[in-house]
């Protein structure tokens, strides 16, 4: 392969995960991020020492969690090589306890460590190609940095989309991240119309009420479309955001606070209904009210034509599915603790053994994260195996087309794989994403213990977060943690990817969701050893 051409196909690997990254609405769950950034990471740390002295987490949960940091921001470029990285090491090294002199010295290192991130990175990614970082790290940690700061998924697709419209190399991608990183937050003027609004005369004493009248002058002479919009009144917010989506995000926020307190009104005949839309000042198109789902999609439910299959009886299954139902598009506490509740319900049992590295019900995120392992490798082969188009057919395609079920397409794309065949996808939409996750599946096809483990290590890291995230949103009273919005954007995929795989496998094997953790356990040990364990067979029966 010659520079040019393996540059490009660099190039071309770093956008396409970007718009992976940013892509919510629709996005499988293989190809999501599953982690947040080492900054934000590292603010959680000192607000995790903060709750364990108010004993809403313990000090064994924070002592895994910043053991788990040390080992996972060691390849982290963007936190230095010398100095800093040095005093970030000697710290994570020992207990963080608030108040201590190694807290106060911490969060002093993490705004140094903040100024300059992506430009290391940046400069990694200009050095020869043996030396530069992997494109997928790249395009990760740059991403997961991009969201941690604040700015809005939709807002960035739509940066990254245009730089692949024109073929920006990474230079020119970093270049612009750069800059991103270096904006400030700025001020919006977002007005939130309601279409009913119960006591009226509380809300016109609010400073940011706006008459039905002044609503319909705010959106004419800003060129705005009133088809559809059917105003009793409203709110302009002013509010501080990265860019239009958070500002909208912010407001929304707001509306949905008022909303909440009106649901308690007597007989719930009052209550406060927004329209449709929001609407940022200099921003062309009104934004929708309604936030796209989170992406935790079970789809075995109707796979296994079980959608309709109630029969009075509430399964196990079927609790765990209701109390995780919030977590789509419900508000953040709900969600957070929806989504916890349904995993440990199906995932712990009074006759764990305590450890001493595992707090409370953490075996169940351990569990769970065993399971999407288990499943990645199946999902995004048999995913590939239906985007291979090549133009003339090629011996693969031949395979593929003798084979009845979905586990024989996944098996026959990793040999493939295995045996360096190349994926062509037809759509050169989603092209460069299929190579991606191609590249990602030779990997794991090649050492499947090695990759496989380093995937249960990020999984049990996000969702041992969420476990976090519950204990101080229930435990604590508080909905103000650093990465309660990244931990639902992170996990509710993966929590949908987990309760579709346990609801398959009672609706298909009537197998208990503990016997479906110890199926993937035992998989991940035996995976490419002597058993011959495929990674597509990992939460298949033995037969």
């Amino acid at each position: 392969m010659t520079s040019e051409s393996s540059a490009t196909v660099y190039d071309d690997h770093v956008r396409a995960r970007m718009i992976d990254f940013f892509t919510l609405e629709g996005q499988p769950w293989p190809r999501r991020l599953w982690d947040v950034g080492s900054l934000l990471a590292l603010q959680e740390l000192l607000e995790a020492s903060t709750w364990a002295r108010h004993r809403v987490l313990s000090m064994s949960a924070v002592d895994w969690q910043r053991r788990e940091l040390l080992r996972a921001i060691g390849p982290d470029i963007g936190l230095g090589a010398k100095e800093l990285r040095a005093e970030l090491t000697s710290l994570l090294s020992n207990p963080l306890p608030d108040p201590s002199p190694a807290h106060r010295r911490l969060e002093e290192i993490i705004d140094h460590a903040r100024g300059g991130y992506i430009r290391r990175w940046a400069d990694a990614a200009t050095l020869p190609d043996q030396q530069r970082p992997r494109p997928e790290r790249l395009a990760r940690v740059i991403a997961a940095h991009l969201l941690d700061l604040g700015y809005d998924a939709s807002h960035l697709a739509a940066w990254i989309g245009r730089l692949a419209h024109q073929r920006a190399g990474v230079e020119k991608v970093l270049q612009d991240a750069v800059s991103l990183d270096a904006a400030g937050p700025r001020e919006f003027t977002v007005l939130a119309v309601l279409e009913t609004v119960p006591e009226r005369g509380q809300a016109q004493r609010h400073e940011a009420w706006v008459s039905v009248r002044e609503v319909i002058d705010w959106l004419k002479q800003r060129g705005h479309s009133m088809n559809g919009v059917n105003p009793g009144g409203g709110f302009i917010y002013r509010v501080t955001a990265r860019d239009p989506f958070s500002a909208a995000s912010q407001a929304r926020e707001l509306v949905e606070h008022i909303v909440a307190r009106s649901s308690f009104m007597r007989g719930n005949r009052g209550r406060i209904r927004p329209a449709p839309h929001l609407w940022v000042d200099d921003h062309p198109v009104p934004i929708p009210f309604a936030t796209p789902s989170r992406g935790a999609d079970v789809l075995s439910l109707s796979n296994e034509q079980s959608l309709y299959q109630i029969d009075g009886r509430r399964s196990l299954i079927d609790a765990a599915l209701e109390l995780a139902a919030p977590v789509n598009r419900g508000v953040l506490g709900p969600a957070v603790a929806g989504a916890w509740a349904a995993v440990e319900s199906l995932l712990s049992h009074p006759d764990d053994p305590a450890e001493a590295e595992r707090s409370g019900k953490a075996v169940a995120a351990d569990r769970l994260a065993a399971i999407i392992a288990c499943s990645w490798p199946r999902a995004e082969l048999t995913a590939l195996s239906h985007r291979h188009r090549p133009e003339t057919p090629d011996s693969l395609i031949k395979q593929l087309a003798a084979c009845s079920t979905n586990r024989d397409r996944a098996f026959a794309v990793a040999e493939a794989v295995r045996a360096g065949t190349v994926v062509r996808p037809a759509d050169r939409f989603r092209r460069d994403s299929d190579i991606a996750a191609a590249q990602r599946m030779r990997h794991v096809v090649t050492d499947p213990r090695r990759e496989l483990s380093t995937a249960v290590t990020v999984l049990r890291i996000a969702l041992r977060r969420l476990y976090r995230t519950r204990n101080i949103v229930l435990h604590g009273g508080s909905m103000e943690g650093v990465a309660l919005k990244a931990t639902l954007r992170i996990v509710a995929p993966l929590v949908g990817a987990g309760l579709d795989r346990v609801t398959h496998a009672m609706l298909v094997e009537n197998l208990a969701p503990l016997k479906l953790a110890a199926r993937a356990e035992v998989g991940l040990k035996l995976v490419g050893g002597e058993t011959g364990l495929s990674v597509v067979d990992l939460l298949e029966p033995r037969q």
